[in-house]
């Protein structure tokens, strides 16, 4: 008998939800995880805000994702979810990161799982449609690892992609994928001189659709604009960045702002030169912006840098050609699905892979689409489920379901999913649909079924 029912390769958003979600549910679960702590992009690549758990006044998304949101606020960590000040979506969820680390080892702790930090993965032996074991690489050197299910957390769907399933990376045209972003954090930014700017120069934030009583009833603040500023920079040979306008969020802590500005083209995050490459540029850009931010915008004339990345943040590289694909026509049109696992409300919102640029599908107001379990699933592994944004999707579907909350619902199927075909001892294509969708209901994540 191996010593895991349930291994999760990857901890961050979605991996850290199935863990927690698998140990739940009675498996024995271990994740790997290759950095000190779960929480990917929210905690290593400095993501936040969380957006969006709502689709119009409906909290699409609950359950354990939400927990944690629930947790950060009892200790002063969380505003919890509040109105997106820039009206792009329904709400923002601002949060500590260095809080959230710690709650989700508590989280993991409280549900029996366990975990090995600084541990990567170094490949799979397969046999027979199914995983025999995984690779391990950390400082204890190599180990092998068995578990009787596998859940593929990885991000860029290494595991999938080294058990032999077959992939579609970034656009289908083009292999091209959305431009990757290095975030900058900073500090110490007057941020009632900035909405004091904003009221007063309203034409300069057109992306905005400005609602001052939306921007003053948000306890944090939410910003696209400056493209007069910006242009102007760049002209003069200030700015690189291939960006149309600024972004950045207020986190939990008054005053400090998440820049999400970045945009470093034409990098593939699984080749580890490619990678490598984009961090360099990535930082090259956040020192721009750092000097661009404090000599012409104001609020930020005494802002400090806190941080970048610490890694770089990646939108999308590999989609798995899962048993079902979902698609851009699936989510605009709500497409109804027996097999749901998890909705969301998120627009379908592309970052443009060859420069300037933003594209955005919106759904109507309140709308509200679903995943189905197949886009977890494949065809050639019987002992495997893919979580979190390398799930089986287009290029432009992806776009819409990347994102943290989406994710976080999408790793809780996924997890429970796991423990499911482990305890039963089934394949993973053969778990009961109804039966993982009341036990997701008795996790209280929310299904339409």
């Amino acid at each position: 008998m191996s010593a895991y029912e349930v291994i999760v390769a990857g901890g961050g958003v979605s991996g850290s939800i199935a863990a927690i979600a698998s140990a739940r549910a009675g498996a024995r679960t271990l994740i790997i995880e290759s950095g000190g702590f779960m929480g990917g992009t929210l905690t290593s690549a400095g993501v936040g805000p969380m957006m969006t758990f709502h689709a119009g006044h409906k909290q699409a998304i609950q359950g354990i994702i939400d927990e944690l949101i629930q947790r950060l606020q009892a200790i002063g960590k969380s505003p919890g979810h509040i109105p997106d000040a820039t009206n792009y979506t329904y709400s923002v969820t601002p949060f500590d990161a260095e809080a959230m680390k710690y709650e989700l080892d508590l989280m993991l702790q409280e549900s029996g799982g366990n975990v090995l930090y600084h541990t990567m993965l170094a490949g799979a032996k397969v046999e027979q449609r199914r995983i025999h074991s995984l690779i391990l690489c950390n400082k204890s050197g190599l180990s092998e690892m068995q578990a009787d299910v596998f859940v593929d957390a990885t991000g860029d769907g290494d595991l999938a992609t080294w058990s032999g399933v077959p992939f579609q990376k970034g656009r289908e045209s083009d292999e091209m994928s959305q431009p990757m972003t290095l975030k900058m954090k900073m500090r110490n930014v007057n941020i009632t001189a900035v909405k004091e700017y904003i009221k007063a120069h309203r034409e300069e934030f057109p992306r905005m659709n400005l609602d001052i009583s939306v921007m003053d009833s948000a306890s944090r603040l939410s910003v696209i604009g400056f493209e007069r500023q910006f242009q102007q920079a760049k002209e003069r040979g200030e700015i690189s960045i291939p960006r149309e306008d600024i972004l950045f969020f207020e986190t939990n802590n008054p005053g400090e702002v998440i820049m999400n500005t970045t945009r470093i083209l034409g990098k593939d995050s699984t080749n580890a030169y490619s990678l490598s490459e984009a961090e360099i540029e990535g930082r090259k850009q956040c020192r721009e912006l750092e000097l661009f931010m404090k000599k012409y915008i104001p609020g930020f004339e005494q802002s400090i840098v806190v941080s970048t990345g610490p890694s770089i943040g990646v939108r999308g590289s590999r989609q798995i050609q899962g048993v079902y694909t979902l698609t851009a026509q699936d989510i605009l049109q709500m497409k109804k699905f027996n097999d749901v696992i998890a909705h969301s409300g998120y627009p379908i919102d592309i970052h443009s892979p060859d420069g300037e640029g933003t594209a955005t599908d919106q759904l109507e107001w309140g709308g509200m689409y679903g995943i189905p379990y197949r886009s977890l699933i494949t065809n050639e592994i019987d002992n495997l489920i893919v979580v979190g944004r390398c799930l089986s999707a287009t290029f432009e579907a992806q776009a819409a379901v990347r994102t943290t909350p989406t994710v976080g619902a999408i790793g809780q199927a996924g997890g429970t999913a796991a423990a499911l075909a482990a305890q039963h001892h089934i394949p993973v294509q053969q778990v009961n649909i109804q039966q993982l969708q009341q036990m997701l209901q008795q996790q209280k994540a929310y299904l339409e079924v």
